[in-house]
């Protein structure tokens, strides 16, 4: 039997399209695979910031209740106290209900009373589960607009893993009225770890204006302008803070993602933090453009080694992002490596 060239031209062009149909059939499961691994991750961290806001809502209450008899009072730490273990104990299909009624009932909490240490723990717990389920809805958000392609339901790529949900909670700020403090809930910063080929990182050192005496070092990088991707604002920060320039593509990542809520010049900031990273010979920081803020605040820079984190840290300057000495290894693995990081949460 012999075939005409044109019906082999047919069957190659049949192969080649079964062969590119596999390949992306193949590359789509796995990047679904991610995907769920994604809402996994996503998911657990929002029931950890759940379950945490739901502990701060019974020291709010024991707070409420104090040594005062007072019947409104202790009525109302009671119900926010029945509130919060509802709200643990709900299953996936009753736990948005639950955590409404929690947020309602802290939302109707007269804060002028409480600690300013409590009021500071109750917004940190309310910004964590806001950035939280923000992160979680946004990995639903990814799944289901490659699930619910038509080719992908054709193949049944996505297996039968049943589709993600949105976890939807009105959001609120907890105001400090009582502390003095502003409170900003919507900055999001991207910062940079900066490696040189040795395997140093760039740390800033700095302070709070209203408490120079208290040092403290952290990596390059700031919050995000109007307009700007996060890849923009990295290397705005980058040359503003060193002097250095570099190209947005250069960056890798981001690679770990970090919720902070931390009382800066009068008030307290709330943001979420992602980290991109990018390796560069050494060089000697000089700082292009800071603000009047960044001047006030910022005193100095360093190359530090792991050790030299560890140094800084025992001799009471604290190095955030936290254990940062023991993160620098996966930071150079990525700078160093072909395959675009899974982002993944610090402290």
């Amino acid at each position: 039997m012999t075939f005409s060239a044109t019906t082999v031209l047919v069957l190659a062009i049949i192969v080649a399209a079964l062969a590119a149909l596999a390949l992306w059939a193949y590359a789509t499961a796995n990047r679904l695979d991610r995907l769920h691994v994604r809402n996994d991750q996503s998911w657990a961290a929002l029931e950890s910031a759940l379950a945490r806001r739901a502990v701060v809502a019974r020291a709010v209450a024991l707070a409420i209740a104090g040594p005062v008899s007072d019947p409104a009072a202790t009525e109302q730490a009671r119900r926010l106290t029945a509130l919060a273990g509802r709200a643990e104990r709900a299953d996936r299909g009753e736990r948005e209900a639950a955590e409404n009624r929690l947020g309602a009932a802290l939302a109707a909490v007269d804060i002028e009373h409480l600690r300013p240490q409590l009021i500071s723990e109750l917004a940190d717990a309310e910004a964590r589960v806001l950035i939280a389920r923000r992160f979680h809805n946004d990995a639903v958000r990814d799944t289901l607009a490659l699930r619910t392609r038509r080719p992908v339901r054709w193949l049944h790529l996505g297996g039968t893993a049943p589709l993600p949900t949105y976890f939807e909670i009105p959001e609120r700020t907890t105001p400090a009225a009582s502390t003095g403090l502003a409170v900003d809930t919507s900055r999001t910063s991207a910062r940079v770890v900066l490696l040189d080929h040795s395997g140093r990182v760039l740390l800033m050192r700095g302070s709070d204006p209203r408490t120079p005496e208290t040092a403290f070092w952290f990596t390059i990088g700031g919050g995000v302008e109007p307009g700007e991707t996060l890849r923009q604002a990295a290397v705005r920060e980058l040359h503003e803070e060193t002097g250095h320039s570099a190209d947005p593509a250069a960056l890798r990542g981001p690679i770990w993602r970090r919720v902070a809520v931390f009382p800066f010049d009068g008030e307290l900031i709330r943001a979420e933090e992602l980290f991109f990273v990018l390796r560069v010979p050494a060089f000697e920081p000089n700082p292009a453009s800071l603000t009047f803020v960044e001047r006030r605040s910022i005193s100095g820079n360093r190359w530090c080694a792991p050790d030299d984190i560890v140094a800084l840290d025992r001799s009471g300057e604290t190095v955030y992002p936290y254990q940062l000495d023991e993160l620098l290894a996966e930071a150079a693995a990525v700078a160093d490596g072909g395959d675009e990081p899974e982002v993944r949460s610090i402290r």
